[in-house]
């Protein structure tokens, strides 16, 4: 089993210089880190949590064609990116110190996302130069025994809500992939 998911993410912006102005303001209000490839060979800037190890980052270059993203529309491509957060206190902040303050379009304000995980929080907003939808989530190592209690009587709901269900809600979420050794599908 991997114990690395995702590398990185890159975007492409509409207006660059207003977007690096934008997202240095979030990065750096979440503690990230930036650096940027100098326009050598192209142009990119990128936020990472860790740094100067290589992990997880997201980049941001011009983009050559294309508008304003609406993630409500659901049209192909990214839906939506969620960012780490270190606690529940911390998007509370976050959503009032930092998007409210700039009137950063939030669609879905803080609140516990009870069928994700036990304790599961987040805020959701949208970058108002691009349309890219962030999301700021935090789940906690460990749940509290009233957390544990929403999401199991959550995910009972859930289950009585599907008789078509031949298990439970783990057993039936569960997907298994195609190893090395199998067959290509037929596309």
């Amino acid at each position: 089993m991997r114990w690395r998911g995702v590398s990185h993410v890159e975007f492409s912006v509409i207006d660059y210089e207003r977007s690096v102005a934008f997202y240095d303001q979030m990065f750096g209000w979440l503690g990230y880190r930036s650096f940027w490839t100098m326009d050598i060979g192209y142009r990119s800037t990128y936020y990472m949590a860790r740094f100067p190890f290589p992990h997880s980052y997201i980049g941001i270059q011009p983009a050559k064609t294309g508008g304003k993203l609406d993630h409500a529309a659901r049209a192909t491509g990214i839906h939506h990116i969620a960012l780490w957060a270190r606690n529940r206190r911390e998007i509370d902040r976050f959503h009032r110190d930092f998007l409210l303050a700039r009137d950063i379009p939030v669609t879905d304000a803080p609140k516990e996302y009870t069928l994700y995980a036990p304790g599961y929080y987040g805020v959701f907003f949208d970058d108002p130069i691009n349309g890219i939808h962030w999301e700021l989530a935090h789940t906690p190592l460990v749940a509290g025994i009233g957390a544990w209690r929403r999401y199991f009587r959550e995910i009972k709901a859930q289950e009585a809500a599907h008789p078509d269900w031949q298990g439970s809600f783990a057993k039936e979420g569960m997907r298994s992939l195609p190893g090395k050794s199998d067959p290509p599908p037929q596309m």
